[in-house]
């Protein structure tokens, strides 16, 4: 998962944020457990001591690790999380930011690379033609992944391999992020009004 952002829109730490209850990013880190995700890396950057404090209860089940130049955005910070993980077959890109988590979709999406393997090396949620997150990547790809320099992003990796990659229908949460405090707004009122995902 990458935390390592400044927030700056949000004007806070918006990963510390309350969401039904539970921290934005705890609802994020519960979701990938329910799902089964065992290894789960969380990437740091931006006053990393305060998320820190805030996981501290989970250290035993979660690896930190801080990005140091997590200015460069957010390649940067997914190799610096993918360099621990190289062991694994595939690994699940996350947003920190994602407010709300559907550990059965998340199978889903393992399901639809388990079952064509030699097809999908990516996994991506699609909503209303919209492309979203979390993004599932084969390990065939980590070596490419790690090569990625500055100048370069994950997008260039996914459009270099459409054929490869495999799309799922997804529910609205996919595309949902927290940047500003409308966006925050806007999905604890779409929770009050709605069932999400």
């Amino acid at each position: 998962m990458l935390a390592a952002g400044k927030s700056e829109r949000m004007g806070r730490n918006k990963l510390l944020l309350s969401l039904n209850d539970k921290k934005l990013i705890d609802n994020v880190l519960d979701g990938l457990a329910a799902a089964g995700i065992d290894e789960q890396v969380v990437v740091l950057g931006h006053k990393a001591d305060d998320v820190t404090e805030a996981l501290k209860p989970r250290l035993n089940r979660v690896k930190l690790t801080v990005n140091e130049n997590y200015e460069q955005g957010m390649t940067s910070s997914f190799q610096r999380g993918l360099q621990l993980l190289l062991h694994v077959d595939a690994v699940f890109l996350v947003l920190g930011d994602e407010p709300i988590f559907d550990p059965d979709f998340l199978r889903l999406m393992i399901d639809q690379m388990e079952k064509n393997s030699r097809e999908a090396l990516i996994v991506s949620p699609i909503h209303e033609g919209k492309k979203g997150h979390p993004l599932l990547f084969h390990n065939r790809l980590f070596e490419e992944i790690l090569s990625l320099n500055s100048s370069q992003t994950i997008r260039d990796v996914v459009h270099r391999h459409t054929d490869k990659l495999s799309t799922v229908e997804a529910p609205q949460w996919t595309i949902m992020d927290v940047d500003t405090p409308e966006d925050y707004n806007r999905i604890i009122n779409l929770m009050k009004t709605r069932h999400i995902p």
